[in-house]
């Protein structure tokens, strides 16, 4: 296990061209992912995560010494090497408020698939990644609304209430007071029994107008693949979720 500032062994040498001074990233393949989250059929590639970068120390007939510039996790015996690809920085843009219920773009839509070390409950400057690629003309530089559409992300799911409305035995033995529970519901006959039918949550959902769907944050995107890109959170206006969906701005 390696980490920043340790010398390793690399199994590339001048017989490969390897040069004093060049660099590799260190990348360690995870196998090929799929996705609930994801509209898209299949596989939408492999995971390959990220782990640092090395620079070529010296350099011998078929092994180089390199030492560990850049580590962004531990590195392992067996991680595999790339060169360092070239990358194109997005612009920043200035900070302004975010709409926290813009309406849609009609442009591409997709959903943060996975994040950086397996996190699900997101923050600013987070590495997340999307189901939207090369195939869904997406490009290094554009940002991306991530909202929560009506009804998503519901932790409790509904069958009765959490709390009825009413029952017998609220009230002390002692003071008598009132039978209603302090978590009560609404009643449908106002003018009635206060042991009388309920108004349930699911219902006003159900019988309600559509509401604005809401916005929970912003990304930009940093590297573009075929069937997926990789971005880093830009701005939130609450916690994200993996699952989120995403719209290109």
């Amino acid at each position: 296990m390696f980490s920043q500032g340790d010398l390793v062994f690399i199994d590339a040498g001048a017989q490969q061209g390897v040069k004093v001074g060049q660099e590799f990233e260190v990348t360690r393949p995870r196998g090929r992912f799929r996705s609930k989250f994801s509209h898209k059929g299949g596989s939408l590639g492999v995971y390959t995560q990220e782990v640092g970068r090395l620079r070529v120390v010296r350099v011998r007939d078929r092994v180089s010494v390199a030492e560990v510039a850049v580590s962004c996790s531990d590195m392992l015996l067996g991680d595999m090497l790339r060169p360092v690809p070239a990358r194109q920085v997005p612009a920043g843009r200035a900070d302004v408020n975010l709409d926290r219920f813009a309406e849609p773009t009609g442009k591409q839509t997709g959903h943060i698939v996975l994040a950086r070390d397996g996190r699900e409950v997101l923050s600013r400057d987070q590495v997340v990644f999307i189901d939207l690629g090369a195939e869904d003309n997406v490009r290094v530089g554009d940002y991306l609304t991530v909202f929560r559409p009506d009804g998503h992300g519901t932790i409790v799911n509904y069958g009765e209430e959490i709390a009825a409305n009413a029952r017998r035995g609220f009230e002390s033995d002692e003071l008598r007071g009132g039978g209603f529970s302090n978590q009560a519901q609404r009643v449908k006959d106002t003018g009635g029994s206060k042991y009388g039918q309920t108004v349930k949550t699911p219902s006003i959902k159900h019988n309600r107008p559509p509401v604005p769907r809401k916005v929970v944050g912003e990304l930009v995107i940093l590297h573009v693949e075929g069937r997926t890109a990789t971005a880093v959170i830009t701005r939130v206006a609450q916690e994200i979720h993996t699952g989120d969906a995403v719209e290109v701005q």
